[in-house]
């Protein structure tokens, strides 16, 4: 879960229990450090929310019941720039994502946005290469996440051979119309990109492997004009 989306849900979490929460408890509900939690309700504090702190051995966090988040309100050009990136991860693992996201974004836009925000995107277009099988790379950022070991067959670039390969993976990358599933390869012990549009079948194994030294990746990463996402 991003960041966002647990401080929304930590709001709905607080504000719909009866009594206070510790700090343990809600990181155990979110699957996060209680340091983590902790950053999040100072965030969410500064940012106006009413949380409080209970003291004692019955103690924990509250929130006054009445508070929720105001709603997503973009004007058209906002609503352009989400609408254009969701777009451009069509041919992405996130591609079903996006589509569901797409959906929500135009639901909360008003009547009166919506007339130019279709005529806008009438003129906007993406030349891609041909997506992967959705089956195949909806698993890889569940992968990248937990740190699982992938089992995956490849197509060579001529489409005349194929091999397996067990991959640690690691990163997702976007280079020119096409999407590159970055790790570990243990066929050639190195890091490796394969294309998502020539893995044929993907499965995550049972393994969670060790984390690696980060230098590894940015070293090969420094070879391009690389920038990330977050």
């Amino acid at each position: 879960m991003r960041r966002a989306e647990r401080l929304y849900a930590l709001v709905d979490l607080l504000r719909g229990s009866r009594r206070p929460m510790s700090a343990a408890r809600l990181a155990e509900e979110f699957e996060v450090s209680k340091r983590t939690i902790e950053r999040d309700i100072s965030s969410l504090q500064l940012a106006g929310v009413p949380i409080y702190a209970d003291h004692g051995a019955s103690g924990g966090y509250s929130i006054l019941r009445e508070h929720s988040l105001p709603p997503l309100n973009l004007t058209v050009p906002e609503s352009l720039a989400v609408l254009a990136g969701l777009a451009l991860v069509e041919t992405s693992p996130y591609r079903a994502a996006a589509r569901r996201a797409r959906a929500k974004i135009l639901a909360i836009s008003r009547e009166d946005q919506l007339a130019p925000i279709d005529e806008a995107l009438a003129s906007m277009f993406v030349i891609d290469a041909a997506p992967s099988s959705e089956a195949a790379i909806s698993l890889i950022p569940e992968a990248i996440a937990a740190r699982r070991v992938v089992r995956l067959d490849y197509t060579s670039e001529d489409g005349a051979s194929h091999t397996t390969r067990d991959v640690e993976a690691m990163a997702l990358l976007r280079g020119g119309d096409a999407w590159v599933f970055g790790g570990w390869c243990r066929l050639r012990e190195g890091i490796r990109g394969f294309h998502l549009d020539r893995i044929r079948h993907l499965e995550i194994t049972a393994e969670v492997f060790p984390e690696r030294d980060p230098a590894a990746l940015e070293e090969d990463l420094s070879r391009w004009r690389t920038r990330r996402l977050g």
